[in-house]
């Protein structure tokens, strides 16, 4: 998923293993990830992708100066998806805190660890489908005399 500004903006979806950057995209005002080599190409990602920073987390705070989340491991995440015309895209923290992927301070190195997983039509079995259907046993009446 990218935020709703970048719709503008090439884009292709996260693969698992590659390194991104931080980076505002030209034309936008909106920080997101591309790979060094490709600084043009949003690379967007589903809620649940697992991501790995190379260093502490760095973030605009909505003063004048930068603050750090000595956490190196997150997920990334949508928040108030209701609230139209609002950067949504965040990164989520183990405690629970969150941050806009276009607060994040440019230059950020994170590696993609897992994508979430995600159900494609037609792949979910069910277990009934691969255990044959059994008849009831039939119940014999004894006497005891």
């Amino acid at each position: 998923m990218c935020d709703y500004s970048l719709h503008a903006v090439a884009s292709r979806p996260a693969k698992v293993g590659e390194t991104l950057i931080s980076t505002t995209f030209r034309g936008t005002a909106t920080r997101g990830f591309a790979l060094e080599s490709e600084p043009t190409v949003a690379v967007c990602m589903l809620p649940g992708t697992e991501l790995a920073f190379a260093e502490d987390v760095r973030y605009d705070s909505r003063w004048l100066w930068t603050r750090t989340i000595r956490e190196r491991v997150a997920k990334f995440n949508t928040i108030e998806k209701h609230i139209p015309d609002r950067h949504h895209d965040a990164i989520e923290f183990a405690d629970g805190r969150h941050v806009l992927v276009t607060q994040l301070c440019e230059g950020q190195r994170v590696t993609v660890l897992q994508l979430p997983v995600s159900k494609q039509p037609g792949e979910r079995r069910d277990i009934a489908e691969d255990v044959p259907a059994q008849q009831p046993t039939p119940i014999r009446r004894i006497s005891i005399t």
